[in-house]
């Protein structure tokens, strides 16, 4: 192993550091945060009583709401049309076979006073589960059906290993009740309106739409009409207007959407840290707000969709016609140390966006609303650019996912097989392909250590800083003689390096490994623990991860077998890259830690298979002596030839630089 192979080694691991030694929570970070999540636990389940007791004394319908709405279907009459009482509309229950009620709720719009919440309406389909509140007429909550948080998932996991009976999913709460908001804002007179502080009130439902309408008096009414799809997880939104023809300029008509995401993964930190907003410019394509600090920005052009994205679910707005340039911008919000949802949510997302229309007298505006995985299949489905979100590093390294790594891995999990199992085999598949690169770099590291006792020769032969040129022209001509070459050794750790980078960035983010155990890791897509401290270790975390010292240890051994072809440093102040290289193993322990264990057990494998391909290159396909030989002869063929050496490009300069430094110093004698 040459210089260059060991300066990028290093490149690597302080490349490594600088995405790990960050966001490392304290002790007391992490006892304020259990205090704070059970705090928030306690108000959570007293405002659901509070919010049970009062919805307990009025009169919504006929019949108490159906839990799954979803199961009911209109009842009609012979004609096709919707049976209909002076209570409301008539539904079958598909489930039950009994008839429901449901009528509009009984309430006129109107501003409502601060801290009073209006009424939940659940619609669901196969993957959605969305409450509707009347006050905005908003979105105020969406479950996802088929996930569900790390809580609930690793409680799920350990009743089970006791032998009790398989428990059904939890539906994981992307945001609840009072986490987020879609408004219009706009002046009316002398008054600032937002949408999200009214009344709505129900003029149209169905088992799987609903519209809300907001009547303000003088024929200025909005409606929110929401529609769901079979089977989906997006849902159609319409936005009506009318009556607001020459009192409000169609630019100050502004939408307003805000969300604060809740806690759903292992690692909160990390949850955290990837979370922010993205959008999608019709001319200059994607970009997105700082993932790590407080971030804000005004739109550059129209703008096709906005995301507000976490590690591994993100929502999505995409209007038919975009959103205006002017008057739309982004914003994310980190929580202070302190704050009440500094344990509990993410961050505070929110965009206001103009809404690209011309007419405010009878506008509709038409947008698709999606809430659901960050599952790079699901996301190209849509064909939209959605996917770009997905964290798979930029230019090359995310070439190398999209094109090389997810086909294979999606074809891999597609079988049927663990997805410890896929790992592996994506592992032997990558090492498979560049078979020629490690034999390449073996066959330079063997020349380099048979020439590496003349090479020391050289170095004794010219001690002086003054003789650099000599000895290097020396060096020269020895590796042109014998065939070798440094850099032989280099390019292919070169090639190499892009898919070492590419998968740093493909396991954390790969959907297809949330909440899949392998072996001891209960969740691939998390760290995985062999001991809990219960205390917090500073840089190095609260738990031990086998899978990171399985790969630190794989690559000291590494290390160590290639440790014969390290240079030692013939001038003074250069560190010693060997001592360096043994560190290394010892900072990846601190480095991984907290990381994938996805991540983690695909390095591993993949050190192990070098290892295991050097030895049989070593023994069985390539002979050392033989190699020697060959060498020597051509070394001899090469000195004894009296045919004229072409000078390479790099040598005739050096013979150019070496007459200079000659000339440079006659001057000054």
């Amino acid at each position: 192993m040459d210089r260059n192979t060991v300066i990028g080694l290093v490149m690597i691991g302080l490349i490594l550091s600088v995405f790990t030694i960050v966001n490392q929570p304290t002790n007391e970070e992490l006892k304020k945060q259990e205090q704070q999540v059970a705090l928030n636990e306690k108000k959570e389940a007293a405002a659901k009583e509070k919010a049970a007791e009062s919805k307990a004394e009025k009169t919504v319908s006929k019949v108490e709401k159906p839990a799954a709405i979803g199961s009911l279907v209109p009842k009609l009459d012979k004609k096709g049309n919707q049976i209909s009482t002076a209570e409301g509309l008539v539904y079958t229950d598909m489930v039950t076979k009994q008839d429901s009620i449901i009528a509009p709720i009984k309430a006129t719009s109107g501003r409502l006073a601060e801290g009073v919440s209006g009424d939940l309406i659940r619609l669901e389909n196969e993957k959605l589960a969305i409450d509707f509140s009347t006050k905005g007429g908003i979105v105020a909550a969406v479950y996802l059906k088929e996930f569900e948080s790390y809580s609930d998932y690793a409680n799920k996991t350990r009743k089970e290993k006791k032998g009790k009976v398989k428990s059904k999913i939890t539906p994981l709460r992307l945001f609840g009740e009072g986490d987020a908001v879609n408004e219009l804002v706009f002046p009316l007179g002398n008054k600032k309106i937002k949408t999200g502080d009214y009344l709505f009130k129900v003029v149209s439902q169905s088992a799987n739409a609903i519209t809300f309408e907001l009547d303000l008096g003088n024929g200025q009414k909005i409606q929110n009409t929401y529609k769901f799809k079979k089977n989906a997880y997006d849902l159609d939104y319409s936005l009506h207007i009318e009556g607001f023809g020459g009192k409000v300029s169609p630019n100050n008509m502004l939408f307003n959407w805000e969300t604060a995401y809740r806690r759903t993964e292992r690692l909160f930190s990390e949850q955290r840290r990837v979370s922010t907003v993205c959008y999608n410019y019709d001319q200059e394509g994607f970009s997105y707000l700082s993932e790590t600090g407080d971030d804000s920005e005004e739109a550059e052009d129209k703008v096709e969709w906005i995301s507000f994205k976490q590690s591994y679910f993100s929502s999505f707005l995409r209007p038919e016609n975009g959103f205006s340039k002017d008057g739309t911008k982004f914003k994310s919000y980190n929580y202070p140390e302190g704050h009440e949802k500094a344990w509990s949510h993410l961050k505070d997302f929110s965009a206001s966006a103009g809404l690209n229309i011309s007419d405010v007298n009878n506008a509709t505006v038409n947008m698709n609303w999606f809430f659901g995985p960050n599952d790079y299949e699901v996301l190209k489905s849509y064909n939209q650019g959605y996917d770009d979100v997905l964290n798979f590093g930029w230019g090359l390294f995310r070439w190398i996912n999209l094109y090389a790594v997810q086909p294979v891995f999606n074809f891999l999990s597609s079988t049927g097989m663990g997805m410890g199992i896929a790992i592996l085999m994506l592992t032997l598949i990558l090492k498979f392909v560049l078979m020629p690169v490690q034999w390449k770099m073996y066959i330079s590291s063997a020349k380099m250590r048979i020439l590496k006792p003349e090479i020391d020769e050289l170095t004794a032969k010219f001690p002086n800083k003054e003789d650099a040129m000599k000895k290097q022209m020396e060096m020269m001509t020895l590796y042109k003689e014998s065939g070798a070459s440094p850099l032989a050794g280099c390019l292919p750790m070169l090639i190499q390096m892009p898919i070492l980078l590419a998968v740093f960035r493909f396991f954390p983010s790969a959907f297809e490994l949330r909440q899949k155990p392998f072996l001891w890791a209960e969740d691939l897509s998390s760290y995985d623990s062999i001991w809990d401290f219960g205390v917090n270790i500073w840089l190095y975390g609260d738990h031990i991860s086998l899978f990171t010292l399985l790969m630190a240890g794989t690559t000291l051994l590494y290390t160590h077998l290639n440790s014969g072809n390290m240079q030692q440093p013939t001038q003074p102040g250069m560190p010693n890259m060997k001592v360096i290289m043994y560190i290394f193993p010892f900072m990846m322990i601190f480095f991984f830690n907290n990381y994938s264990s996805g991540l983690s057990y695909y390095y591993f494998i993949s050190t192990l298979v070098s290892i295991l391909i050097m030895v049989l290159i070593k023994q069985f396909f390539v002979d050392e002596e033989k190699l020697k030989l060959k060498m020597a002869a051509r070394k001899s063929a090469n000195v004894g030839s009296t045919k004229e050496k072409k000078k390479s490009k790099f040598q005739e300069r050096l013979e150019q630089m070496q007459k200079a430094q000659l000339e440079q110093k006659n001057r000054k004698k």
